[in-house]
């Protein structure tokens, strides 16, 4: 019998000794990286050698946005910022601030639009780099655009160049907008799937694909308006940079071809017969361009130039806070979730200690919110609106700034400010509620795997594994009409309409700023300078500086942050075999919707979410 004992111990203890060497060495492996990154980044010259007559190359590679999701480290080491890459995330305010430094510096000539590997911004995003690049060239400073080819979004930004080069093989892509989704009602009845919508609002479409296999007439309806209102405003944009009519940017099929023809199937010719670029030219051919136009390099043989990427410090230093006076400004971005979250994501905790941290800070005397979310969760939004009122009541101005899109819950949190800011292109509104519950009782029956049991009330024993009871059901549609007269009431009184009024253009209908300013939903048509000066205006402040507020790194994860932002300038870039791209765009769309519902964390189980704001 004692030897089962002894042989179950040496089992154990191999076992043991074999993950504790595994620790160590993963320990090991990660200290000795730290310190060669640390070595790295203590032997780095800091120093960029910015040329007198330069050009600003704003190489800007992957997304635009608000707000930086984290990065776990090893990761900021493979995707660094410094390499083209898709998965790239830059600050919207970096590359402003960039623009807005290289007009005012004697040592910037030019600046160089290369938007080959710009992924994604956001029309209203592209519309504030415009705004910034027309301050730019009223410093007398040309804009120049160059790319292989250009897509719907980079074009936006290249017309605003006054020289626009297309390569000779390349293209110019504009198609317009649409909006496109996948339904699985079908799929969902096969797999007994048996999915509990509550919803008030017509237009609140967000559930569709759980119940229809088709868009519904009031959803097409109001996504055409939208997109109708969207694509004017791009195609009034470009046109007039352009000094060409709107209706030349999308052909239909025949004058398309018809144009083709002409060009002798040469697309890249075609878009200069149509005069959407200025010329064709190789890569060689616009090097040799720019050394003509600003001089050659004193290193290498390429023109004078800084990247976007080595002037940003440049920039940073130029715009060192010397005021007492603040104004404070708070970035709500991405989802609405409970509790802590990331940045790059909103938290009804998280936010809501950023807000009274501004409202505690003597020297922060405004704020401006700056939002750029299409909603989640009903009681996080909520908890985020408190401290927004708790705020007014502080007597602090608040102002909201929208971006890209406040809708649903980050039009809820927007509601009380003092005055609200849209852009033209932004998404808001959609006021509007719902909630979803999907139960399995019949998927699992088919497998067979059944659930029972008993409980004290009808109510004891609630499960995904068992239908909804009809009671249970009333009380949700209640909750949900609930939470919709609240929400109409809360911008009824935060925007000082008649509560039908609200109702008369909530019912989940999703509107541009130009259209919601119409109809009362924000106060002016503008973007963060007007918000900053505004909050100052109301302030009465006459000298003031800004101020971020945002979650803080620990000591530890500052100096782990700057360590491999440091090191990854040296490491070599990975190559990546990417996939058909039709199939990255469908797998995107299904993870992108799946991530979505998956986090959604209501404890009511109740949402405020605009699913069409992600045209």
């Amino acid at each position: 019998m004692s030897a089962k004992p002894s042989f179950l111990k040496k089992i154990f203890s191999v076992l043991w000794n074999t993950l504790n060497g595994i620790r160590k060495l993963l320990l090991n492996v990660i200290f000795f990286g730290l310190l060669i990154a640390l070595l790295i980044g203590l032997s780095k010259e800091d120093k960029v050698n910015l040329e007198k007559g330069s050009a600003l190359v704003l190489n800007l590679s992957g997304s635009i946005v608000e707000q930086k999701k984290p990065v776990a480290p090893l990761e900021a080491i493979m995707n660094s910022e410094r390499k083209n890459s898709s998965d790239n995330e830059i600050l919207l305010s970096n590359v402003i601030k960039v623009i807005n430094s290289a007009a005012d510096d004697n040592d910037i000539s030019t600046l160089v639009l290369d938007l080959d590997q710009l992924q994604s911004a956001g029309l209203s995003k592209l519309e504030s780099i415009g705004n910034a690049l027309t301050a730019f060239k009223a410093s007398g400073k040309p804009i120049i655009a160059h790319a292989n080819s250009y897509n719907q979004n980079q074009y936006f930004l290249a017309s605003f160049a006054d020289t626009v080069y297309l390569n000779p093989q390349g293209m110019v892509t504009i198609e317009g907008m649409g909006r496109y989704r996948q339904y699985f009602q079908s799929a969902l009845n096969k797999l007994n799937i048996k999915m509990n919508v509550f919803r008030v609002g017509t237009f609140k479409s967000a559930v569709e694909p759980f119940i229809r296999d088709d868009m519904s007439p009031a959803a097409k309806e109001a996504n055409m308006s939208l997109l109708s209102n969207l694509w004017d405003s791009y195609s009034k944009v470009v046109a007039n940079n352009r000094n060409i009519k709107a209706d030349q940017l999308v052909l239909s099929p025949e004058q398309y071809l018809s144009q083709l023809e002409k060009a002798d199937n040469d697309m890249a010719k075609m878009a200069l017969d149509l005069h959407w670029v200025d010329n064709l030219s190789t890569a060689e051919a616009f090097r040799l361009a720019m050394v003509d136009r600003v001089g050659k390099a004193s290193q290498g043989d390429n023109y004078k130039q800084i990247s976007f990427y080595d002037y940003l410090p440049i920039a940073k230093a130029h715009t060192q806070p010397t005021e007492a006076n603040k104004v404070a400004i708070i970035v709500a971005k991405g989802n609405i979730l409970n509790g802590n979250q990331p940045s790059g994501e909103i938290g009804g905790e998280s936010t809501s200690k950023l807000l009274r941290k501004a409202r505690f800070d003597n020297h922060v005397k405004a704020i401006v919110l700056r939002v750029d979310s299409p909603g989640g969760s009903a009681f996080a939004s909520e908890q985020i609106r408190q401290e927004v009122l708790a705020i007014k009541a502080a007597n602090k101005p608040i102002i909201v700034s929208m971006g890209s899109y406040a809708a649903s819950g980050g039009y809820w949190i927007s509601a009380d400010a003092d005055y609200i800011y849209a852009t033209p292109t932004t998404l808001t509104g959609s006021i509007g509620i719902f909630g979803l519950i999907p139960t399995f009782k019949d998927s699992l029956a088919d497998l067979g795997i059944y659930t029972d049991g008993v409980g004290t009330s009808q109510w004891a024993g609630f499960s995904v594994t068992r239908d909804l009871t009809p009671a249970f059901s009333q009380v949700m549609q209640r909750t949900i009409e609930q939470g919709y007269d609240n929400f109409i009431t809360i911008v009824a009184n935060g925007r000082d309409m008649e509560k039908q009024a609200v109702d008369n253009i909530a019912q989940g209908r999703v509107w541009t700023g130009s259209q919601a300013l119409d109809l009362g939903l924000v106060d002016a048509i503008g973007d963060m300078p007007q918000a900053i000066q505004k909050a100052a205006e109301m302030a009465k402040l006459k000298q003031f500086d800004t101020q971020l507020i945002e979650q803080e790194l620990s000591p530890q994860e500052q100096i782990i942050q700057d360590i491999f932002a440091t090191a990854a300038v040296y490491l070599p870039i990975q190559q990546t075999q990417s996939q058909s791209p039709i199939m990255n765009t469908l797998m995107s769309k299904w993870q992108n919707m799946l991530t979505t519902f998956a986090s959604f964390d209501d404890p009511n189980g109740a949402y405020l979410y605009c699913d069409t704001c992600n045209l």
